[in-house]
């Protein structure tokens, strides 16, 4: 029980900035530390929804895998809790816990039996359940040394560890020279069948689209549970991009790489002002009319 997990989806280093490293990775962790994760503005992300996760698939979730703190911290001044609960005081403790979402669990199944919408019935289950969410950045720093600190809060503690294992390794990175995109979620076989099916550039835009589509939905499947074609892409694509205003988060997961030389814009990059929080890559999201409206 209590899953805190952190997979990488798409690493790419700049060829003329190798320091320059944009990593989108897939995060598990309880849903109810996910606000701390929020505070870092560096990070691009897309979370599932409670929203739009189905009450029968959130439940099973939170039955089959809930979340359970792995660290029971004693009462005291201060936030943090150094000395935990041991023996029987923590066996309760876990009981009274679990009891708890499986009241909780039985209260939603009531309300969801009067036709109460999923973003309602699933609020009672927040406490209990993990969030999946997909992150990117090039700027990792200041996470790492607030969140892998043995201050920080002992779960955003793991989460952090975790991300780092990613962060560190060298054998998941590709190498991106300027022009070239950072697409997650965009296979060897789909960018095949896009070029051997498509004329360029259409092949490049609908391979955005499809990264796009995937990312918000921060995996290769809808957040139904069916595959993530390329037709469905291109529509839910359209659908988030031309709103109004625009859902244009899941459009800053998907970057090309910048030209490393002066630009019009005081920086050495020629695209700067299209960076977001990104360093030495163009958000598509900058790229889109009216993004921040």
């Amino acid at each position: 029980m209590t899953t805190i997990s952190a997979k990488t989806i798409l690493r790419s280093r700049h060829a003329q900035r190798p320091d320059k490293i944009l990593s989108t990775l897939l995060l598990r962790y309880p849903r109810p530390i996910h606000a701390e994760l929020m505070t870092h503005r560096q990070l691009s992300r897309n979370a599932a929804s409670s929203r739009a996760i189905p009450v029968a698939k959130l439940i099973q979730d939170v039955m089959d895998d809930p979340y359970v703190p792995l660290h029971w911290g004693k009462n005291q001044k201060g936030m943090q809790a150094n000395e935990e609960l041991t023996g029987s005081d923590r066996e309760t403790a876990e009981y009274i816990w679990l009891s708890a979402m499986e009241d909780a669990v039985g209260r939603a199944k009531a309300i969801n039996s009067l036709s109460a919408h999923k973003q309602i019935v699933n609020r009672l289950l927040e406490p209990f359940a993990h969030i999946t969410v997909l992150v990117s950045a090039t700027e990792w720093s200041n996470f790492r040394a607030l969140r892998e600190h043995k201050d920080a809060e002992p779960h955003i503690q793991i989460l952090a560890q975790e991300i780092g294992k990613e962060l560190d390794r060298e054998d998941n990175i590709q190498t991106l020279e300027p022009g070239s995109w950072h697409l997650p979620f965009v296979t060897g076989e789909d960018a095949t069948e896009l070029v051997t099916s498509r004329i360029m550039p259409d092949a490049l835009e609908d391979a955005i689209k499809l990264s796009v589509s995937r990312c918000a939905s921060t995996s290769y499947k809808t957040v139904d549970g069916f595959d993530m074609t390329l037709e469905k892409a291109i529509e839910l694509h359209d659908k988030l991009v031309g709103a109004a205003p625009l859902h244009a988060s899941p459009a800053e997961h998907v970057a090309q790489a910048d030209s490393w030389e002066m630009g019009a814009y005081g920086s050495p990059w020629t695209r700067s002002d299209q960076h977001g929080n990104f360093v030495g890559f163009r958000q598509y999201r900058k790229m889109l009319p009216n993004e921040c409206l």
